[in-house]
């Protein structure tokens, strides 16, 4: 006896067969095939690219000149005469502050030449700078790309800004030391005793040791100024490139 065929349900023949889930795939794929090709872009530009450790290498020039000149200095004695007429220790409290803000922009420095080389050889596995801003992007037009690129430009500068107020910190400390030093130069003079021979030895040697720690203060500030202004300029001119490094990877992925 003959089978009668099933009765296919109406709902059945009016819904339309459901399509594979092939979106994710797809996506999953082309996710892969990009990350194959940056990791064969990096290969090939490891072995050619030079320039890797620029700015660190030119902050570490730039302090290795400054410190042989240190040397120099105290080798001559000029540094031991300036602690030693600077009893109020200002001297001493300046060179703390300038070596704290030097560590600093050291540190700022190692993170931002870094940055830049995970921009030149990016891996979206990684965590950077450009895989954030990647991700910021993804979707935006021109206009949306520009406001991000704005925000970062902004947060990265500011980000440095405190190398910048410790190196300014500097000289007002050595004005402080100025004032600090015409004080106790005024501070032995007696008009009174002006006329005695006796009290004229005194007043000079007051004169003196006020007028020392005026001029070294403030010396030892402006110097130590210009050096640490120098290596925030390094790093300024670092994180520009890789604010610019950003845009133009950006720029360069939204195109493809």
């Amino acid at each position: 006896m003959a089978q009668l065929p099933r009765a296919v349900p109406r709902e059945a023949e009016l819904s339309p067969p459901e399509a594979p889930d092939t979106a994710n795939e797809s996506f999953a794929d082309g996710a892969a095939q990009q990350h194959l090709a940056w990791l064969a872009r990096a290969a090939r530009g490891k072995g050619r690219d030079n320039f890797r450790y620029l700015l660190a290498a030119r902050f570490a020039l730039v302090n290795l000149a400054a410190f042989s000149l240190v040397g120099v200095a105290w080798a001559h004695g000029l540094i031991g005469t300036a602690l030693a007429a600077d009893r109020t220790r200002l001297v001493i409290a300046i060179a703390a502050v300038f070596l704290a803000g030097l560590a600093l922009c050291a540190a700022k420095v190692i993170t931002v030449s870094r940055q830049i080389n995970r921009v030149r050889d990016f891996d979206p596995l990684v965590p950077s700078r450009a895989a954030e801003y990647l991700g910021k992007i993804r979707g935006l037009d021109g206009g949306g790309r520009g406001m991000v690129a704005a925000a970062m430009r902004l947060k990265l500068t500011s980000r440095i800004q405190v190398v910048r107020q410790i190196a300014n910190s500097l000289v007002v400390l050595g004005l402080i030391g100025t004032v600090i030093g015409f004080i106790i130069a005024l501070s032995g003079v007696d008009p009174a005793a002006a006329g005695k021979p006796e009290t004229i030895a005194p007043m000079v040697g007051r004169l003196i040791e006020g007028m020392s720690v005026a001029l070294y203060t403030t010396l030892v500030g402006a110097a130590l100024n210009l050096w640490l202004s120098a290596n925030y300029q390094i790093l300024a001119n670092g994180t520009a490139n890789l604010v610019a490094g950003l845009m133009e990877f950006g720029e360069s992925h939204a195109r493809t």
